[in-house]
């Protein structure tokens, strides 16, 4: 397994996708410097505002590009000929994928985390952390992506197309804004459920609009286990 990830790496290495993992974050660390937040609650009103960027719209797509540009070496010249001839088991090769989108991810959340903390002291806020709020909001967007993850890698498995997969995701990331207000189907759409997952509240640590915790993991556990059965088991079978 670990000689397939450095074999995955490799094929990024000199790639524009490292590139991609600073995006959102410098975006929404921006929009930190920019609003306005009062006490008692600005580190959580900065964290919101930059989570609206970031959670609502970047991330998503992040995800969807991250699960095209994994896949997009295999696509050309019968890459995946190439690979699936190889000594190697179908269902590492897939693992690993979908290992290094999360990995993306998590890089892409921890430099998001970074640009929080830093339009917070730089605008002189209380020298406490909340080092507990920030590190449930970063790592409930992950956790969140992984449903999204699943489903984006599937889809650029099976479709030879970089632009398709791409263009999916915007299409179903674009309602975002209207569909995150629905205490009904808020929690069952993949591309809301990172904004969800991130946004803070003040009653708690954890916070989503209209939706429990218990409602919004049991959904997320339940989409990417099915999402992630669906992709492995057609990479299995694929023919190449």
């Amino acid at each position: 397994m670990g000689k397939i990830l450095r074999s995955e790496l490799l094929k990024l290495r000199k790639s524009s996708i490292w590139l991609l993992i600073f995006v959102s974050p410098a975006l929404s660390t921006v929009i930190g410097f920019a609003e306005s937040a009062e006490a008692p609650h600005e580190w959580m009103l900065t964290l919101t505002y930059m989570v609206f960027t970031h959670g609502l719209l970047f991330l998503p797509l992040l995800t969807g590009v991250f699960s095209a540009f994994v896949c997009r070496y295999e696509h050309t010249g019968g890459g995946w000929k190439q690979l699936l001839a190889m000594p190697v088991s179908r269902g590492k090769v897939y693992l690993a994928k979908l290992m290094l989108v999360i990995g993306l991810l998590l890089a892409t959340q921890l430099l998001f985390a970074g640009g929080c903390i830093l339009a917070g002291l730089a605008k002189g806020y209380e020298p406490s952390i909340p080092w507990k709020m920030i590190g449930t909001s970063i790592f409930g967007g992950l956790v969140a992506c992984l449903p999204l993850a699943a489903l984006q890698l599937f889809v650029s498995t099976a479709w030879s197309s970089f632009a398709a997969p791409l263009a999916i995701n915007v299409i179903f990331t674009l309602p975002n804004i209207l569909v995150v207000n629905s205490e009904k189907y808020g929690s069952y759409y993949p591309w809301a459920q990172p904004f969800l997952a991130m946004l803070p509240s003040a009653e708690s640590d954890f916070g989503a609009m209209n939706v429990s915790l218990e409602t919004l993991l049991f959904v997320i556990a339940g989409s990417f286990l099915l999402f992630f059965a669906s992709g492995f088991t057609y990479f299995l079978r694929k023919e190449v």
